[in-house]
């Protein structure tokens, strides 16, 4: 058999579900188990589960990082992992790069008022995040506190490397007083790859990470460093794709590189696309200033936001069996996912409901975006189009 035929399969795949798997994170591991558990049979629902497990224990994209490690599974090695990725983040991330090629042409009324409506439909999904997150993350009076506080202390302190330090130090309290939940259920996955393959990944990771820290200089160029914004930003994303929103704000729009309005704009146009959240990332890197290229800061944003989650992953998949059976690092995860809902609450704030909602009528239009997510269950396009024109219809009334 051609060695390539296993990685098309992974791609044709994905590409089928990077274009009809809406609804987010949650949803997308729903329509993984139907296509690729049930249906397909790549792997059996123990396995499966094991695997949502890890990638919901680690940060980053966690269905992107679920279908990356289905793919190296299936094709039993790491070609598949990265043919999974891009068929299921490529539909979403072109769709948003061209969104990004032909906004600053918008000026009439009506094209004014779609983006205004796109920045109440990131309010409404926003909002929908963190009320979801709260009752998962949250749901005792120890993690709620600790969520209160993070989020206390990031508008307070409107800085990133806060919010890694509230992430850390929510992590310490999880581990003194998030012990007595129940324990997560323990089992087996069988991956293709060795322990000395994945400490690699996992020393990449590091290096990535650590090394603007270390030798600043190299991070100088202008591509380098849209490249470390998006990379951190991926890379500490706990607890699903909407905590990357005051990530990436904090990357983007607080040196100017992107304004609050086109911001809020593009993350709001987002929730209408399927697959991963992340792909938000390709219409940031085209509109950012310290790129004049967009077709190049788009592809350096895509690749430097997915590159830590999947780098993990691959990394930690040799190793699952024996971390995950430690309670105190259990109780930590406990502890920082809580603070992730504090830090969501806090960018629910500022920038999304501070750059969108400027006159009675825009609370009304959010809230309806709200109770059509939560109560009605609408489709999130569905929402998209009949908060945006709501928002045409009043700005031309």
């Amino acid at each position: 058999m051609n060695s390539s035929r296993p990685c098309l399969e992974v791609f044709t795949a994905f590409l089928r579900l990077g274009l009809t798997s809406f609804g987010g994170p949650i949803a997308h591991l729903g329509y993984f188990r139907t296509e690729l558990v049930l249906r397909r049979r790549w792997i059996d629902e123990a396995g499966y589960a094991d695997l949502v497990a890890l990638c919901q224990f680690l940060p980053g994209p966690a269905s992107s990082q679920v279908g990356f490690a289905l793919g190296v599974i299936r094709a039993g090695r790491l070609a598949g992992g990265l043919a999974a990725w891009a068929g299921f983040t490529l539909p979403s991330a072109l769709v948003l790069l061209g969104f990004a090629l032909v906004t600053t042409r918008f000026s009439d009324p009506s094209a004014v008022a779609f983006l205004h409506g796109l920045k109440l439909v990131a309010v409404a999904v926003v909002a929908q995040a963190v009320w979801g997150m709260a009752r998962s993350l949250a749901p005792d009076g120890r993690r709620a506190g600790i969520a209160l506080a993070a989020m206390a202390t990031v508008l307070l302190l409107p800085e990133s490397t806060v919010q890694v330090s509230v992430i850390g130090v929510a992590a310490l309290f999880g581990l003194l007083l998030c012990r007595d939940a129940p324990p997560t259920p323990t089992g087996e996955l069988h991956v293709p790859v060795g322990k000395r393959g994945g400490a690699c990944a996992l020393l990449l990771f590091a290096a990535l990470l650590l090394l603007p820290l270390i030798l600043p200089a190299l991070f100088a160029p202008p591509a380098a460093r849209l490249f470390d914004a998006f990379y951190r930003s991926g890379a500490l994303v706990f607890g699903g794709g909407h905590v990357v929103l005051p990530l990436l704000q904090s990357a983007v729009v607080s040196p100017g590189w992107v304004n609050e309005a086109s911001f809020t704009a593009g993350y709001g146009l987002t929730q209408a696309m399927p697959g991963p959240l992340f792909t938000f990332a390709a219409y940031l890197g085209a509109i950012a200033t310290p790129l004049a290229n967009p077709l190049a800061g788009a592809a350096i944003a895509v690749l430097a936001i997915f590159l830590p989650g999947l780098l993990l992953v691959y990394g930690v998949l040799p190793f699952w069996d024996g971390l995950r059976r430690r309670p105190g690092l259990q109780a930590a995860m406990r502890g920082a996912n809580a603070a992730v809902v504090g830090i969501l609450g806090a960018a629910l704030y500022t920038p999304v409901w501070t750059s969108a909602v400027l006159r009675p009528g825009d609370v009304a239009l959010a809230v309806a975006g709200f109770l059509l997510l939560t109560v009605w269950r609408v489709a999130p396009w569905i929402m998209l189009c009949l908060v945006t024109a709501g928002a045409i219809l009043a700005e031309l009334a």
